[in-house]
């Protein structure tokens, strides 16, 4: 029971932590490949997951503060193999033909077979996606049982008192084993499952095209870093922060990186215009200011005017406002579908404004001329 316990509050843990996993995870993919492949979606977060329920299968079910100060007993097992000999007590004599019958039904048998499964798909992970060798596999599936072992022996990280579980030598071997089965394992679905080289290779491909995805991300990582350098030139001027970061960020980074902002650099992203790039970039900037926010400011400055001069009620004033909100909320929610499905909006067709991916292939000859000035520097 405490079993399906501990998988269930990981599944609902689950999306938590995979959301705030999200943003890091787009960015890492969209500057190493410029892209994001389905299937290294599906295993990333299926690893997550995986991590997660094994973390909650070794700490729950959780017991109360009472009942860990009231325990008595040992907090350490260090003799090595101890499980081999609860396995034979509990079986019972090796002549009875009963032997094998208490064999499979000891808990000595599941305690030791739940700690070599639990750590079988640590190994097939770290063959898999992370490009593990078998040394490596062995060394990191014994540290992630060396964490869960410790986060037993320290109770739960000094929240209790004292060690509520035992920490057991015999679940290091075990966990340990178990990775490094999940190592050997994996080769029998090496033929089936497409290899790392080939995600990385159609991930490049997709990446040497800009997706709205990617644009969107591009639009809030230059707001955030925008943000951080206002914060940064006010420390040291006082006056008209925005407007010198704006004009530091958006104007004299891209002049001198043709195109790219910091956070155009790192996501692999260069904006170009047809002629008179300062000058167009310059009043593209202008523009999306006023569009994205101003206009909403706007919109509810007239809304305050409609409610003052009409004299509303507090439940009409709310629904103006509501209404205003929602509106608000409809009309940028079609830019982000139209980013999303690729179509190029307005704004960019008046600027004749265009997305190109600086991603090379790892064959091109830029990729070869690049690979060479970073092996003489």
């Amino acid at each position: 029971m405490s079993y399906i316990v501990a998988i269930k509050t990981a599944v609902f843990a689950f999306p938590i932590l995979a959301f705030l996993f999200t943003i890091p995870f787009i960015l890492n993919q969209y500057h190493k490949y410029g892209a994001i492949h389905y299937f290294r979606v599906l295993i990333i977060y299926s690893f997550i997951l995986y991590l997660i329920t094994a973390y909650f299968l070794v700490i729950l079910p959780l017991p109360s503060f009472e009942e860990v100060a009231n325990m008595t007993g040992p907090t350490t097992q260090l003799i090595p193999f101890a499980f081999v000999g609860d396995i034979i007590k509990s079986a019972g004599e090796i002549t009875d033909f009963n032997t094998f019958i208490n064999f499979f039904k000891s808990s000595s048998v599941y305690v030791a077979l739940f700690n070599i499964v639990l750590t079988v798909p640590f190994g097939m992970y770290l063959r898999y996606h992370f490009k593990c060798s078998l040394k490596k596999t062995f060394f990191l599936s014994f540290l992630l049982s060396l964490f869960f072992e410790l986060t037993q022996l320290s109770g739960l990280y000094f929240i209790y008192p004292r060690a509520y579980r035992l920490f057991d030598v015999d679940d290091l071997i075990l966990n340990t084993l178990g990775g490094v089965l999940g190592y050997f394992l994996l080769g029998l679905f090496k033929g089936i499952l497409p290899s790392r080289d080939k995600i990385d290779e159609e991930s490049l491909i997709k990446g040497t095209k800009v997706s709205g995805l990617r644009r969107i991300t591009l639009f809030f990582l230059d707001i955030f870093l925008y943000l951080i350098l206002v914060i940064l030139v006010g420390i040291f001027v006082k006056n008209y922060p925005f407007i010198i970061a704006a004009v530091i960020y958006y104007v004299i980074i891209p002049t001198i990186w043709k195109g790219k902002t910091i956070g155009s650099k790192f996501l692999n992203v260069k904006i170009t215009y047809d002629r008179f790039n300062f000058i167009k970039n310059i009043l593209r900037l202008v523009f999306l200011y006023l569009y994205y926010f101003q206009v909403p400011i706007l919109l509810f400055v007239f809304a305050m005017s409609i409610v003052n001069h009409l004299n509303l009620s507090n439940y009409l004033t709310i629904f103006v406002y509501l209404g205003v909100f929602l509106f608000i909320c409809f009309f940028y929610l079609i830019n982000v579908i139209l980013i999303l499905k690729n179509r190029t909006i307005f704004y960019d067709k008046l600027f004749k404004t265009k997305y190109e991916s600086t991603i090379l292939m790892p064959n091109s000859k830029e990729s070869e001329k690049a690979e060479d000035s970073e092996k003489e520097n």
